[in-house]
């Protein structure tokens, strides 16, 4: 290795700051290091890393190198003949300390990882539910009821999973933490991890006389009902929370919540769009001309609407505040509803003639063709 330039093992220039090597450092420790890398000469390249960072990272150690090469560092940097000087844990400049360094390539603090007491109270899982309902249930709201499983706490023993008269005990092996700790010998020297207790499997006790209705889980499977109280104005694909409705917690933790998501059935007299509501009516040729007033159906119940004189066909107009509820108050929405104007297919004598009277008195000339007549005629009047 003396012969070898740091700079070119650690991929930087001479003109490198503090930062660049120290990022360039962390990149190939992690890349080389021969507990992630197992690839011949990857230890090998892995000592010459840290041989050069342990004198590049050091300002008088650098300095001595820039002016008289390696020469300049034997003896002080590097490994000095002593190949456990990489692994020793000093001297991880760029680095608080080992454990940062440990932290940095491992992702946890030297094996160590954040412990929660399993016999504490734990919350339970959250459940989900679709719940489909009829349009007009979700423009006015409603009460129903579901019914589906969960895990609830076993009457029997209370959620300890012991049978009545007993208790669990603290597992003697890991002293109720749930987690043994192994002692390894590694390339940094003696290190520590922590595995799942194998006797109680991570609960921290043992249950020498478990319940014989939940068999020793503290839980167990049934089925829940509940009365939802649908709110006026859900639409589609919303999801509402309700509190504890979920699975049971562990250790006398409290339940999870239901969360219940709606899917509506789609109407065959409306459209919604939002708190929209959209129709269509039809309307005849005499109403569109002369103007009326006429019935149309909401989701509110029948309502008059006003039709002007010279009405277009798929004129619209908009009915405030019939439309849906806002889910949080505050009024409705409104309806549009388009208006389409129906051409008879067939018309009896006096219909013909009032209508060949109209387009006289309109200033057209015409050839009545019989059917192909009325076709035309609702081209003329649909602007075709």
């Amino acid at each position: 290795m003396a012969q070898e330039d740091y700079y070119k093992v650690l991929g930087v220039d001479r003109n490198a700051s503090e930062q660049e090597i120290n990022k360039a450092y962390r990149r190939l420790a992690k890349k080389y290091h021969p507990d992630l890398n197992h690839e011949p000469g990857a230890e090998e390249k892995y000592k010459q890393v840290n041989e050069a960072y342990e004198v590049l990272h050091d300002k008088q150690k650098r300095a001595q190198y820039d002016q008289f090469g390696s020469a300049g560092v034997n003896g002080q940097g590097g490994f000095g003949g002593d190949a456990q000087g990489a692994y020793s844990g000093h001297g991880f400049g760029g680095f608080s300390d080992f454990e940062d360094f440990f932290n940095d390539v491992f992702g946890g603090g030297a094996g160590q990882r954040q412990q929660v007491d399993p016999t504490a109270p734990q919350r339970g899982e959250d459940l989900n539910y679709t719940l489909t309902i009829d349009f007009m249930d979700a423009i006015n709201g409603k009460k129903t009821q579901i019914s589906y499983n969960r895990s609830e706490t076993c009457q029997t023993c209370h959620g300890t999973g012991a049978e009545k008269g007993t208790h669990p005990i603290i597992c003697d092996k890991c002293h109720g933490t749930g987690y043994m700790t192994i002692t390894q010998r590694s390339v940094f020297g003696m290190l520590q991890r922590q595995t799942v207790c194998d006797k109680c499997q991570g609960k921290g006790v043992i249950i020498e006389h478990p319940c014989k209705t939940c068999h020793g889980k503290g839980t167990v499977e049934a089925k829940n009902t509940l009365e939802v109280d649908i709110p006026a104005g859900i639409d589609n694909g919303q999801q509402l929370r309700y509190e504890g409705q979920g699975e049971a917690g562990k250790n006398g933790g409290p339940y999870g919540d239901l969360y219940i998501s709606y899917r509506i059935k789609p109407s065959k007299d409306f459209e919604r769009r939002g708190n929209t509501i959209y129709t269509t009516v039809p309307i005849s040729f005499a109403q569109a001309t002369l103007g009326d007033e006429i019935k149309v159906k909401t989701v509110h119940g029948e309502k008059n609407l006003k039709i002007p004189a010279g009405t277009q066909p798929n004129q619209k107009f908009t009915l405030r505040g019939e439309g849906v509820p806002y889910i949080r108050g505050g009024g409705n929405g409104d309806q549009v509803t388009t208006v389409e104007v129906k051409i008879p297919k067939k018309v009896n004598e006096a219909q013909k003639q009032a209508l060949v009277d109209f387009v006289k008195a309109s200033g057209e000339s015409i050839t009545p063709q019989g059917k192909g007549f009325f076709e035309r005629l609702k081209d003329k009047l649909n602007g075709d």
